[in-house]
């Protein structure tokens, strides 16, 4: 093979190829000289991987979408050249019509440009090495049914009088509090319940490492429990059972080890995996064994933290103080939050005048996984909202400012998530491999019923999973619960209630309630439906084999072909086959008879083919084909 047809496969000029093979040390003369097909080979990979290198180094940072003027632009090129080559790509543009990142990409690499996407400012705050990685304390969290002892709990654990403060000794608020012991300190979280922990989760915040499901060994599982196991599970947490109330006369670990068997959770000592031990706020019974398993299991998960990058944390508590102003209790996940430090928290922003740790002490830094009230943001933020350090105060505005405009942008158009209608779409994506459903019912027998029904309509291709079930009306709770795992909200003879009405409609969650059994199961089997693969039938149409290629200069690559079977038509699917393997696919986007444009061509006649691909050769054959999208049904 001469160099000057290598250089036709490979795309690039003569010249250019001879300079490149001179860098490689390849022994050639001009673009007459000759190379054996191996040769070729070896330069052929050579060149790519060279070309892929010099368009590595050759980076120009953009904003996506990009309009195909401003590509032009900073590419150094015409703008008609950019649209020549989206046009032999089968995309038509006008010159100022965004371009998506992909697209985008593809045109910038035929020119060996490396488009980067342009960061943010606080991308470029956030951006950041891993460095000076330690191990941290572990966060957990207090979870479980009303009145079963968990700020009890964690009186005992911090030896102080946190239940004697709450109204009726029901948590109002978040805390949280450190306690340190010989082999390690301890962060606990104490919330008023799984909503608040679900709602952090949602605004992208994972506080928590561990769990502590709290259970009244006299009670056993309650409604509230079996909600709180579903909403640790579908973050991913490990789950410590603690069965409390034990020093009571007619308290009974077994009976709730045996609920708790049937939500998931087996006992370590009846063969499964989740730790559950005894133990007495009361008394203190079991807490010394308690604070041990979680500083083990907080070994075993290896919890590490960058103590030297700029301060992240997350908000777990804020409130409004008349003499102070806004005050908002933080856990420190990276780096050291100090004082002076500019930061930003959600739409507001400051610089912090003075921290207090959970005893209300002075401090002047704050370590990983270490809880801390902070003053001096502008404004109050939400529970789960990230904090980070930036640089000054001109960075904070500049941040702050670009996330009130698309704060304001989602309040036009609210972020949606799934729908039913939408599963085939996530599917052919690659985003959705499972339905998941929450299920409400009126009643327990009928939640059961429903349950097993819709178990039965999942396969091994499409999994149906649901990820919490509970009796009564679509509560709050459920709607943030679908927000975070991305389920939708089905319910059978409940009604919804008014605040989480107005949940969902913000967030976008699909509520579906009905009063017929076989209409529930048909729209969820008709989803399942839409996820499964459709199949695709081809009926053969026609074969056409080139018999010789040339280049247009407004065209791109013509085949001139001829039709040996049945016959060829502008704009249907077509594969290349070179030595009956199929090195393109893709549509016919042109067809010619001489000079004219032909609509099809029949057996037997010559014609011009483009398919937009420029690899063609000679020897090649085009087939085409019709395709019937088959639905396929669950049986």
């Amino acid at each position: 093979m001469r160099i000057h047809e290598l250089a036709k496969k490979l795309g690039i000029d003569s010249k250019e190829l001879i300079e490149k093979l001179k860098g490689l040390n390849f022994p050639v003369k001009n673009h007459m000289s000759s190379v054996d097909a191996e040769t070729a080979e070896v330069i052929k990979h050579e060149v790519e991987e060279l070309k892929k290198k010099e368009v590595e180094e050759n980076v120009i940072e953009v904003d996506f979408p990009i309009t195909v003027k401003d590509l032009a632009v900073k590419l150094n090129m015409k703008p008609s050249f950019v649209l020549g080559d989206l046009i032999r790509e089968g995309k038509f543009f006008t010159i100022n019509k965004n371009l998506d990142e992909k697209t985008a990409r593809g045109i910038a690499y035929k020119y060996k440009v490396n488009l980067k996407k342009k960061l943010t400012k606080e991308e470029e705050v956030l951006r950041h090495q891993p460095g000076d990685l330690k191990g941290r304390p572990p966060i957990v969290t207090f979870m479980g049914h009303i009145d079963h002892g968990k700020t009890s709990l964690l009186d005992y654990i911090r030896k102080s009088k946190i239940a004697d403060k709450e109204m009726g000794g029901i948590t109002q608020h978040i805390g949280a509090y450190q306690v340190g012991k010989d082999k390690g300190s301890i962060t606990f979280l104490d919330t008023p319940g799984h909503e608040t922990f679900t709602a952090m989760r949602a605004r992208g915040a994972n506080a928590t490492d561990i769990v502590i499901l709290v259970v009244a060994a006299d009670e056993g599982s309650k409604p509230q429990t079996v909600e709180a196991i579903d909403h640790a599970k579908a973050a991913g947490v490990p789950i410590i059972v603690a069965i409390n109330k034990i020093d009571k006369p007619n308290a009974n670990p077994d009976m709730v080890k045996q609920q708790l068997s049937k939500d998931g959770l087996v006992s370590e000592d009846w063969g499964g995996k989740t730790p559950c031990l005894g133990v007495s706020a009361k008394t203190g019974q079991g807490v010394v064994e308690l604070l041990d398993l979680i500083l083990l299991q907080a070994e075993m998960m290896e919890l590490r933290a960058d103590y030297g990058r700029p301060a992240q944390a997350v908000v777990v508590e804020a409130r409004l103080s008349k003499g102070r102003g806004p005050q908002v209790s933080v856990l420190v996940k990276e780096g050291k939050l100090e004082t002076s430090n500019w930061c930003v928290c959600g739409l507001y922003w400051g610089r912090i005048k003075a921290m207090h740790d959970d005893r209300g002490n002075l401090v002047r830094q704050a370590l990983p996984s270490y809880p801390v009230e902070i003053l001096g943001l502008n404004g109050v933020a939400f529970p789960g909202e990230n904090l980070f350090v930036v640089p000054d105060e001109k960075s904070a505005r500049e941040i702050v400012k670009r996330r009130q405009e698309e704060e304001e942008k989602k309040k036009v158009s609210p972020s949606a998530h799934l729908k039913l209608e939408d599963l085939y779409k996530k599917i052919k994506e690659g985003d959705l491999k499972q339905l998941k459903i929450i299920l409400k019912a009126d009643v327990g027998g009928t939640l059961e019923a429903v349950g097993d029904a819709l178990g039965k309509i999942s396969t091994q291709e499409v999994g149906l999973v649901l990820t919490h079930k509970g009796v009564g009306a679509v509560n709050h709770s459920d709607v943030l619960l679908a927000e975070v795992s991305d389920a939708i909200v089905v319910g059978f003879k409940v009604s919804i209630d008014p605040q989480a009405r107005v949940l969902a409609k913000q967030k976008g969650i699909e509520v579906r309630v009905y009063q017929i059994v076989y209409e529930l199961i048909d729209d969820v089997k008709a989803a399942l439906e839409g996820l499964l693969a459709p199949e695709v039938k081809r009926t053969f149409l026609g074969r056409a084999k080139i018999k010789t290629v040339f280049k247009l200069s407004k065209m791109g690559i013509i085949a001139g072909c001829v039709v040996e079977k049945g016959k060829i038509s502008r704009g249907i699917s077509c594969r290349a086959l070179r030595e009956n393997k199929v090195v393109f696919e893709g549509k016919i986007q042109s067809l010619k008879r001489f000079k004219d444009d032909a609509r099809e061509v029949l057996e037997g006649f010559e014609c011009g083919i483009s398919i937009g691909y420029e690899g063609i050769k000679e020897g090649d054959v085009i087939e085409v084909f019709s395709e019937e999208i088959i639905t396929r049904r669950l049986k």
